[in-house]
C-alpha cells in the first residue's frame, strides 16, 4: 500500500486518546506484516479484516502493511481477497469496500496454505515472511494473531518457537496476540502461560480482551482522573455499591459446542466484566504507561475476598434459559441448542457478589450479572451512591429520595448519564431526573470498532489495553474456586428462566437479600 494511497496521517480523529501523549498521539506504526492464523475463520472476516481496512480507511496503516492468512482451505492469494473483500463488504462499518481503496488495500494481503501442526508449514511461512519484507519493505516487524479455537494456542507457539519464529531475522520487532479464552482454570492458564513465555517474552505477548478497546470503557480513566469533581467521592464513604452489567439478548447461535464447555462464568465474567471492575476500582497509575495502568489492575484483583468452593452456592446465582420470546419472537432454550447436551447443566445467566478489602472499597459490594437470552443488549456500569438524609424533607410529602446514579453505558448507546432528584413544577414531589451524555452527539463521529484501536495499539507496542500474565492469573484464581463449589454442588433444576427475561428469580431473592435490587435496563 503507498503513501500517495493513504494520503497523510491526520492530525486528531477518533482514535487518538488525549492521555496517550507518549505512545500514540499522532503516530503511525512502522511498516509490518500481520499473520492471521486461522484466516478462514469468523473472526478474521467479522472483526479483523474489516478493522484493518477502516484504519486504512482512516490512514493510521504504515505503507507496505501487509496481511498474511494461515489457514488450511485450498485457498491462493486471489481467492483469500476475494474472500476478505466480502467480508469487508458486509461487516466494515464504513459500509462497503471503496474500489480505490480496496485496491490499494488488497495489494498487501496474502495467503499461506499449511495446518497448525505441519512443521513443513511453518519453515514455508519464514521464507514467505522474508519475500514479503523484500517486496514490501516492512523491515522484518511481525505480528502473529491466532485467532484459532483455544486448543491450537500451544501448538501454534511452540511451532513459531522451533522454527526460529518468535524473533525477526531482519532486526524487526516480533509481537503475538492471542484472543480469549486464556485458559479455562487457574492451571490451564498457568500452564499456557509456561508455554507462551517459553517461547515469547512477556513483552511481546498481547492477551486481547475486545471489550477493553470499546471506547466507554478506555474512557473510564479519562472520566475518572482528568476530572477533578468524581475521584473525591469515588470510595466507600459515599459509594453504596456497584453494578455491572453485561446482557445480551441473542442466544449460544452456532456456539453451542464452545458455550456448553465453557458458560457465563469462563465467557463473560472472567475477562469481560473482571476488566470492568478492575478499571472501575483501580487506583490512580503513578503514570499512563501500559505496566503502571497493569499494576493497579492487578491490585484490585488480589485485593477482592476469595470465595471459596463452600461459599459459592451463596455468593452466586446461576441460570439457564427455557423457551420463551425475545422482542416477539419465539427462542428456543438453551438446551434446545445445536451441540448441546440434552441435560446440561451450563450456566446461561450467572450473578455474583464480590468486595473489595482496600482502604478505598471497603464494605462495598460489587455486583457482577451477565447473562444470554436477555430482554435488551445492553452493557453499563453504575454507581450508586449512599442516599441523602432524609431529616430535612421527613415530616413533608416529599420524603421518598432515590439515590443518585451515574451509569457509564458501554452498549449500544456509548455514554455517561447522571441521576439525581428534583423537585416536580407546582406539586410536592420529588423525581428522578438525568443528566446524559452520547458519544454520537457530542462529537458527531461514529466511535472506531474495539478491534481498530487494538490491533492499531499492538502495532505501536502499547499494551495498556492487553492482559498481562499476573491478572489473567489473578483472576481465575479468584474464579476457580467458584467452579470447583459449582461442580461439586447437586445439579440444579434447568431452566430456571424464561428467554426474554432478566434472568432467574433468584438473582432477584440475591439482591433484594442485601436490601438492593437490580437496576431496570
Amino acid at each position: 500500500m503507498s503513501n500517495e494511497a493513504l494520503g497523510p496521517p491526520p492530525t486528531t480523529g477518533p482514535l487518538d486518546n488525549p492521555l496517550r501523549t507518549g505512545l500514540r498521539l499522532g503516530r503511525t506504526p512502522e511498516p509490518c506484516t500481520m499473520v492471521i492464523f486461522g484466516a478462514s475463520g469468523d473472526l478474521t472476516s467479522r472483526k479483523l479484516v474489516p478493522a484493518l481496512y477502516n484504519l486504512a480507511r482512516e490512514r493510521r496503516l504504515p505503507a507496505g502493511f501487509s496481511v498474511l492468512g494461515f489457514a488450511r482451505r485450498a485457498w491462493d492469494d486471489n481467492a483469500f481477497r476475494e474472500v476478505l473483500h466480502a467480508a469487508v463488504t458486509a461487516n466494515s462499518r464504513s459500509g462497503p469496500a471503496e474500489p480505490d481503496l480496496w485496491a490499494s488495500f488488497a495489494e498487501g494481503i496474502f495467503y499461506h496454505r499449511a495446518s497448525f501442526d505441519e512443521p513443513a508449514g511453518y519453515t514455508t511461512l519464514g521464507a514467505r515472511l522474508a519475500a514479503i519484507d523484500s517486496e514490501r519493505d516492512t523491515g522484518g516487524n511481525r505480528v502473529f494473531y491466532l485467532a484459532t479455537p483455544p486448543e491450537a494456542y500451544a501448538e501454534i507457539v511452540a511451532q513459531l518457537g522451533a522454527h526460529g519464529l518468535n524473533r525477526s531475522s531482519n532486526g524487526g520487532w516480533t509481537r503475538i496476540i492471542i484472543e480469549k479464552p486464556f485458559g479455562h482454570d487457574l492451571e490451564s492458564a498457568r500452564a499456557l502461560n509456561r508455554q507462551v513465555l517459553a517461547v515469547f517474552d512477556e513483552q511481546q505477548v498481547y492477551r486481547i480482551d475486545h471489550y477493553l478497546g470499546k471506547e466507554t470503557v478506555q474512557n473510564l480513566l479519562v472520566f475518572r482522573f482528568a476530572n477533578g469533581i468524581f475521584e473525591p467521592v469515588w470510595n466507600r464513604r459515599y459509594v453504596d455499591h456497584v453494578q455491572l452489567t453485561v446482557a445480551e439478548s441473542i442466544g449460544v447461535e452456532d456456539r453451542g459446542g464452545y458455550y456448553d464447555r465453557a458458560g457465563a462464568l469462563r465467557d463473560m465474567i472472567q475477562n469481560h466484566l473482571t476488566q470492568l471492575l478492575t478499571l472501575t476500582a483501580m487506583e490512580p497509575p503513578v503514570a499512563y504507561d501500559p505496566d503502571a495502568v497493569r499494576d493497579e489492575k492487578v491490585k484490585v484483583l488480589r485485593a477482592i475476598r476469595p470465595i471459596s468452593p463452600a461459599e459459592a452456592l451463596t455468593a452466586t446465582v446461576r441460570g439457564q434459559y427455557g423457551p420463551g420470546s425475545i422482542s416477539g419472537h419465539p427462542v428456543g432454550g438453551y438446551r434446545a441448542e445445536r451441540a448441546v447436551a440434552s441435560t446440561s447443566q451450563t450456566e446461561t445467566y450467572v450473578a455474583l457478589r464480590l468486595f473489595i478489602e482496600n482502604w478505598r472499597w471497603a464494605g462495598v459490594p460489587f455486583y457482577l450479572r451477565s447473562g444470554k437470552a436477555l430482554p435488551r443488549r445492553v452493557s453499563e456500569i453504575a454507581v450508586q451512591f449512599r442516599s441523602a438524609p432524609t431529616m430535612l424533607f421527613a415530616d413533608t410529602p416529599v420524603n421518598a429520595i432515590e439515590p443518585n446514579v451515574l451509569a457509564i453505558k458501554i452498549q449500544p448507546d456509548e455514554g455517561i448519564s447522571l441521576t439525581f432528584g428534583s423537585k416536580v413544577p407546582g406539586q410536592a414531589q420529588i423525581r428522578p431526573v438525568s443528566m446524559d451524555f452520547r458519544y454520537g452527539t457530542s462529537f458527531g463521529v461514529a466511535s472506531p470498532e474495539a478491534y481498530e484501536r487494538l490491533l492499531l495499539d499492538c502495532m505501536l507496542g502499547d499494551g495498556t489495553l492487553f492482559t498481562r500474565r499476573d491478572e489473567v492469573e489473578a483472576s481465575w484464581a479468584l474464579l476457580t474456586p467458584i467452579l470447583q463449589g459449582w461442580a461439586a454442588a447437586e445439579p440444579l433444576p434447568f431452566p430456571n428462566y424464561e428467554a426474554g427475561t432478566w434472568g432467574p428469580a433468584a438473582a432477584d431473592a440475591f439482591m433484594a437479600r442485601d436490601g438492593r435490587a437490580w437496576r431496570r435496563l
